[in-house]
């Protein structure tokens, strides 16, 4: 198994990608990734959650941690659904919302068991690292440098 992570910067994707960002409820898309989404991935103004063109808008500007973790729930069940499409995780929270890693990544942990959703690096290991810690089993396949 080969280790894919989202990268820093986006700027184009493959007709099967799409880029999963951090949003507000309201769609304003003015800044950071969500920003990237709306000029080159066809995120809507106005529109806070869900598929937009090639983008998926996770809101994250509403309130604490557990008012992120339904939006990103519903995420994990489209791409669960929609297993022949690749979903590039920004680092969603981590931004403009103020959010640290430590606390979106787990968020995150049924992500790492899916093929086809790609975490930011820090993310994946947070998750790996919490699994470890509380004895879940890791993905199988799993590079040795990860067990």
């Amino acid at each position: 198994m080969s280790m894919r992570f989202t990268p820093d910067k986006i700027t184009k994707l493959a007709p099967d990608e799409i880029f999963v960002f951090g949003s507000n409820l309201a769609g304003r898309h003015g800044g950071g990734a969500a920003l990237t989404a709306m000029r080159l991935f066809g995120a809507e103004w106005g529109k806070g959650e869900g598929l937009q063109g090639q983008s998926y808008a996770i809101p994250t500007m509403q309130g604490g941690v557990d008012t992120i973790k339904p939006y990103v729930d519903r995420f994990l069940d489209l791409a669960y659904e929609w297993d022949q499409t690749t979903f590039l995780v920004t680092r969603i929270g981590c931004g403009i919302a103020g959010f640290k890693p430590e606390e979106i990544a787990p968020l995150f942990d049924r992500a790492i068991d899916m093929y086809n959703v790609v975490l930011p690096e820090d993310f994946f290991n947070i998750l790996i690292a919490r699994r470890k810690r509380l004895g879940i089993p890791l993905p199988p396949g799993l590079p040795d440098e990860y067990k």
